[in-house]
């Protein structure tokens, strides 16, 4: 049985180029939550009309996603974003395991900005948290995005804190210097190699 590796972190830690180490180094198959959702937000005629009856037909935009729209509601109203989540949760679930059924490696890594947030961690079998100064991180996202500090100071808000995030994670990744990440992460794949040795004997 293949097992599940959730990796996460908050808005503009860097856990994407932290999974792309383990796909370019290990050849580990990345499954991008982020990447997904919209894919099936596009996609999927069920989700989309779902999505409009809690936001509103103004949520799509002549067939395509308003996520300016979405993300001005859902980042000042705790209550929508967690109703939001909830709807997307399960799809992008199933449309995972549909996925690691098909991959042939000793181990995935589901890569979620949201993975506590949506509760998805409680299928993973261990955890990979990446953190990063605060200030970095908010740079980061305003420079990727061409959004304002405010707007990504509500984002931040609306995710866990690195705190709790940790107190649930098998390993923590402080992506500030990738030469040391690089150290670090074929630590962690040898001990995960370990699990997966351990889970087949079991």
């Amino acid at each position: 049985m293949i097992i599940t590796v959730g990796l996460t972190g908050g808005i503009g830690s860097g856990k994407t180029t932290i999974a792309r180490l383990f796909a370019s180094e290990f050849a580990i198959p990345i499954y991008i939550a982020d990447v997904k959702t919209k894919e099936l937000i596009a996609h999927n005629v069920a989700l989309q009309q779902r999505i409009k009856e809690l936001l509103g037909q103004q949520a799509f935009v002549e067939g395509k996603y308003n996520t300016a729209f979405v993300a001005q509601i859902v980042f000042s109203d705790p209550a929508k974003l967690q109703a939001l989540n909830a709807i997307i949760h399960p799809y992008v679930q199933e449309d995972f395991e549909q996925w690691k059924r098909s991959q042939h490696s000793p181990y995935v890594i589901k890569e979620s900005a949201i993975l506590f947030e949506s509760g998805s961690y409680k299928d993973c079998d261990c955890i990979i948290t990446v953190t990063a100064p605060l200030e970095e991180r908010i740079n980061r996202v305003m420079l990727r995005d061409k959004i304002d500090r405010e707007t990504v100071l509500k984002r931040i808000k609306n995710q866990w804190n690195d705190e709790n995030k940790i107190k649930l994670s098998t390993f923590v990744v402080d992506n500030r210097e990738l030469f040391r990440n690089l150290d670090k992460i074929k630590t962690i794949h040898s001990k995960i190699m370990e699990m997966t040795i351990e889970n087949a004997e079991n």
